[in-house]
């Protein structure tokens, strides 16, 4: 599943070809996603004025409204010429001044595109949700209070987007192993400090995926469908079995909410903090 930093990506990459165009033309292939698609023939002629983020969600901000599109559990977003044959699974496609098209591909269509009048952050998709993570309002305190009796374990309270968005479970494994803490901890145990690293390492290991997913904004351009996402090199998320690299010992391999997860006895210990030292 794309997750944050593919999306961020995917937001500087398709903004850069086409913020500021004009649409010419709508095609909807398929009108049923995860749910109906969304698309108002009123924004032919209108000028794309911004493209934003809210967690996984793209902002599509024109005149008179806002496009959120949702890349599913397998979409991907392509600017092409617009004489470019069409994939298998494309469902929609914006075409910007006649020469350019955005096309969403979805083979599993669990991506969604709705309309929104007014601000969007009043949706109904993004209004429950958490701060962002890379926001200056986050940070371990805040993590501490929303924890505050909580007996969720902190892997799955982290991942909770009513807690902060974009925290998926690749960068919950990460972030985890930096801080220290042992994914199975309840989230009301972990300390004030641990909470501070903890933030501290979420922050990193997104800003580091999302600038290296910057290297490959070239590849949105191409037709094949595979938008070319970064490869990240992981402490522990892939590893299960192998050493850990900070102290050799093997990685532990469990599954938490029906996601792997995968840790370091060692370095992330029975008590809540302790950061490895790696």
């Amino acid at each position: 599943m794309p997750e944050l930093p593919e999306v961020e990506t995917t937001r500087r990459g398709v903004a850069a070809l086409i913020q500021g165009a004009r649409v010419s033309e709508i095609q909807v292939y398929q009108p049923h996603l995860r749910w109906p698609v969304e698309i108002p023939s009123s924004i032919v002629g209108q000028r794309l004025e911004s493209v934003g983020r809210r967690a996984k969600y793209l902002l599509f901000s024109f005149e008179t409204g806002t496009l959120l599109l949702h890349l599913g559990m397998s979409g991907n977003l392509r600017v092409l010429p617009r004489d470019t044959p069409c994939l298998k699974h494309d469902h929609v496609e914006i075409v910007f001044g006649g020469t350019q098209a955005l096309r969403l591909n979805d083979p599993r269509r669990f991506g969604s595109v709705h309309w929104h009048v007014g601000d969007p952050q009043t949706h109904w998709l993004l209004s429950g949700l958490g701060p962002e993570p890379l926001d200056p309002g986050f940070d371990g305190d805040y993590l501490k209070r929303r924890a505050r009796g909580r007996r969720l374990a902190i892997k799955n309270f982290i991942m909770d987007g009513r807690v902060v968005v974009g925290v998926g479970n690749i960068y919950a494994n990460e972030a985890l192993f930096l801080a220290g803490i042992r994914p199975t901890v309840a989230a009301s145990r972990v300390t004030l400090a641990g909470y501070r690293e903890l933030a501290g390492r979420i922050r990193h290991v997104l800003a580091a995926a999302i600038q290296m997913g910057g290297t490959t904004l070239r590849d949105f351009v191409n037709q094949d469908g595979n938008p070319g996402y970064f490869k990240q090199s992981l402490n522990v998320y892939g590893r299960a079995g192998l050493p850990c690299v900070a102290c050799g010992t093997a990685l532990t391999s469990i599954r938490q909410g029906q996601r792997t997860t995968v840790f370091c006895k060692k370095c992330q210990g029975a008590q809540s903090f302790r950061p490895p030292r790696c």
